[in-house]
């Protein structure tokens, strides 16, 4: 089924003025919650402050927002929504670590490329070390760009289900963004898994405000990441395993495969 031509609803969205994404630095994570559901589709990142360059764009997809862009209405319904926010210092919006194998598996059990949607969280969520070190593990932009897409998919496609997926500073993004959606938004999200979560020891493995049940936590013996520490062992940079199998399986169960 092709998707319905939305540009009314753009232009709803457009009239509601709600905050850009450029602003979203002085956006508090509160605020968030309080950003209009169709504003979303409006909401457009300022342009980013670098070039990509070859290895950015191998590493980069961004299905959801390529098809609210595509104004001759050629795209179908997806039978899955992928949100991914990576690590820091990683290309692209996917990174390398864990983002392209979870993408994989999700592909490979539907047999079709385009049944999943994957889009990465980019600009303004720009990955750099030292946001790691902030309250929240990363910035408010960066958290308001990943709730912007979130809310994009329940626009867009309020029947698919969406799951969320990040690793070492993504998990950040990721559960931040999570914690502050309103209900009819989380209940789309049917899972989210984490690698490498920064923030496992101070939240106690789960991402407060969103349903234990929906969360999967992936942390290795020795990664000192999820002890609540910044300390990057050999083990934080291992998580290629969990994210082609094992995350890909417990999401099937949480999607009914």
């Amino acid at each position: 089924m092709k998707l319905p031509n939305i540009s009314p609803l753009v232009a709803l969205a457009s009239a509601l003025a709600a905050p850009t994404v450029a602003a979203a630095a002085v956006v508090t994570t509160a605020s968030v919650t309080a950003i209009p559901i169709e504003a979303a589709v409006t909401q457009t990142a300022a342009a980013a402050p670098y070039e990509e360059d070859i290895v950015d764009l191998l590493f980069t997809r961004t299905d959801l927002e390529d098809a609210v862009a595509d104004t001759a209405h050629t795209a179908t319904f997806p039978e899955l929504i992928l949100i991914y926010a990576r690590g820091s210092l990683e290309p692209g919006n996917l990174g390398l670590e864990a983002g392209p194998e979870l993408s994989n598996a999700l592909e490979t059990h539907y047999g079709d490329a385009s049944a999943v949607w994957i889009q990465g969280v980019g600009y303004p969520y720009i990955a750099d070390l030292v946001a790691n070190f902030l309250p929240d593990g990363t910035t408010q932009a960066a958290i308001a760009e990943a709730a912007r897409l979130f809310a994009l998919a329940q626009v867009v496609c309020p029947g698919t289900p969406v799951v969320a997926g990040g690793y070492s500073q993504g998990t950040a993004v990721i559960t931040n963004a999570l914690s502050n959606l309103p209900p009819s938004t989380q209940d789309q999200i049917k899972g989210a898994v984490l690698f490498g979560y920064t923030h496992n020891t101070q939240n106690h493995g789960a991402i407060p405000d969103f349903p234990s049940e929906k969360t999967k936590v992936y942390c290795l013996p020795l990664d000192a990441v999820c002890d609540g520490t910044l300390f990057m062992l050999p083990d934080h940079f291992l998580y290629e395993y969990e994210a082609a199998v094992d995350a890909g399986l417990w999401l099937g169960g949480r999607l009914g495969w």
